[in-house]
């Protein structure tokens, strides 16, 4: 499958974009081709990593992809790809305007120039309209492919003038079939990973290749869910921004080595070697950069946390309405269980509720510490004695 083989549990999204990469037998684009797309999904479902899929195929000559070119386009290196990817709140109309300029220019080694807009979604609507003029007026051989939650992130005439292909949300099966394949975890542990992830791809990798995160959310769930009174609501608050500060460091500081190191190569300095003077310009923008994004890595790290709370009162929900649907976090499944007798589906729908609260005031800037206090405040219950923990298993 070449630069399909990496993808998982999108295969109508696959088939359509690859008819779009045909090469027509007389020379010509193929009749499923459009100058801009729009690929859609919830997070984890692989949205960036099917655009970059579909950008190796029409950069090759075989809608399959050619070895050479999707190594470089997993490298990002090659000369008729254009990528847009943002750790920070949104993208700025100057990384727009500077993404604009270069669509103009005609492919030089490829079929296409290709420009890809990851998390389009974070585009404010001044920056959407330097967008939209651009799609207006595309140059011929150039392609926009931009990727979002859902079609309605972005702007009404925005979404009038591209092709939006939907993803799904991969199959608990799928995606621990891809870690085992991918990333040699053990089946179990790949299981595990991709249910607690909830499918999310790059959650449940970093659930399976990382004890420290597995741990961080055993603890995130033992905070919360031992919560019964307000003082205990309180700390745990504490903690949870502890451990999210915590899990956004340890995230940056792997990228963050790995980004200067690639900076350096590409400047041709030694690893260790030290930075001429009219190079530091360079390493210092790169340096704070990564500054910028650190709010971001909270954030991202607190959302996290709700989402994984999310899923555990869920399970209780499920238990609690008696269905037959799998748990998230089976492990846990005695906790739960008790969990769900202390209380009624109406107590559970509010702590549920509350969860997404949070998140929406997160998002929109409320200081982190009030937002959890006061969904830990309605999360509080009168636990019952001696309620059972989750079940002991080995780590892989």
């Amino acid at each position: 499958m070449g630069a399909w083989s990496e993808l998982t549990g999108q295969a109508g999204a696959i088939a359509a974009l690859r008819a779009a990469a045909e090469v027509d037998p007389a020379g010509g684009v193929s009749d499923a081709m459009t100058h801009a797309w729009l690929l859609t999904g919830p997070p984890g479902s692989g949205r960036s990593n099917l655009a970059y899929a579909f950008a190796a195929a029409l950069l090759s000559d075989d809608p399959d992809g050619d070895d050479a070119t999707v190594r470089q386009v997993a490298a990002r290196t090659h000369p008729d790809l254009t990528a847009l990817s943002t750790d920070r709140v949104i993208i700025t109309v100057d990384e727009v305007r500077e993404l604009v300029a270069k669509s103009q220019f005609s492919p030089s080694v490829g079929r296409y120039r290709v420009l890809v807009v990851e998390d389009a979604d974070r585009m404010t609507e001044r920056t959407s309209n330097v967008l939209l003029k651009a799609l207006e007026e595309p140059p011929e051989r150039t392609v926009w492919v931009l990727c979002a939650p859902s079609d309605t992130d972005l702007l009404p005439t925005i979404r009038s003038r591209v092709r939006t292909v939907r993803l799904t949300t991969p199959t608990v099966a799928d995606v621990a079939a891809l870690l085992v394949r991918r990333h040699g975890v053990a089946a179990a542990l790949a299981e595990e990973s991709a249910r607690h992830a909830q499918s999310h791809i790059g959650m449940a990798r970093r659930l399976a290749t990382n004890a420290e995160a597995r741990e961080r959310r055993d603890e995130v769930l033992d905070l919360v869910l031992g919560v019964s009174t307000v003082g205990a609501a309180v700390n745990a608050a504490a903690r949870l921004l502890e451990i999210a500060g915590d899990d956004g460091k340890a995230m940056a500081e792997e990228r963050d080595e790995r980004e200067r190191e690639d900076a350096l190569r590409s400047l041709g300095i030694a690893p260790g070697g030290t930075v001429p003077l009219q190079l530091r310009g360079q390493i210092r923008q790169l340096e704070e950069d990564q500054k910028r994004r650190a709010t971001r890595s909270l954030r991202d790290g607190l959302d996290r946390i709700l989402i994984d709370l999310l899923s555990a009162y869920r399970d209780v929900l499920m238990i609690q309405l008696g269905s037959a649907l799998e748990l998230v976090n089976a492990e846990r499944a005695a906790q739960l269980a008790a969990i769900a007798a202390a209380a009624g589906p109406e107590r559970t729908l509010a702590v549920l509720d509350a969860i997404a609260e949070a998140r929406t005031r997160i998002a929109g800037n409320v200081a982190p510490a009030l937002a959890l206090e006061a969904m830990l405040v309605t999360a509080i219950r009168t636990a019952p004695a001696a309620a059972p923990g989750r079940a002991t298993r080995g780590r892989a």
